[in-house]
């Protein structure tokens, strides 16, 4: 079974939320062995560049220290735009290499080193919650399984 591991700064906090992530677990398990890593967002007190990004890299080396692959996509609105079934062909030859990392980031996003040491997917122009990401993350890759494995839904 195909490997995916989810990394994502912060917490689900809202029960609709942690509902929804159960539900879209519970259906992906079908199509692929999925783990999903929460890593603690770093508080920030000052919300000026330097400590934001300062705190982005924190939470850069918190979760490269997760990862044993260089087979990383990350979440992030500069990055490239897939339809759906793009997206599975992706996820398909990606997972072929091994072990599979996405990672989704805080409310202030993600470090510029750990987007440069991936292919950046972007989901749409828009800004999403990164808790709604997550959500928005999970169905995506439920409807790239039934892609993958000819079951209806995607469509």
């Amino acid at each position: 079974m195909k490997k995916i591991t989810l990394i994502c700064v912060g917490n689900l906090k809202e029960k609709y939320l942690i509902d929804a992530k159960n539900e879209y677990e519970k259906r992906i398990k079908k199509f692929f062995d999925l783990k999903i890593v929460e890593i603690p967002e770093t508080k920030i007190n000052n919300f000026g560049d330097k400590e934001i990004e300062k705190c982005l890299d924190d939470e850069a080396e918190k979760i490269l220290a997760k990862i044993k692959t260089k087979n990383i996509i990350t979440l992030c609105v500069e990055g490239q735009q897939l339809a759906s079934e793009k997206l599975a062909d992706l996820i398909d030859k990606k997972t072929d290499l091994g072990e599979l990392v996405f990672v989704v980031g805080s409310s202030f996003g993600l470090s510029q080193k750990l987007k440069d040491s991936s292919f950046k997917l972007s989901f749409s122009k828009l800004t999403f919650p990164h808790q709604l990401m997550r959500i928005i993350f999970l169905e995506q890759l439920y409807r790239c399984g039934t892609i993958l494995n000819g079951t209806p839904y995607h469509k």
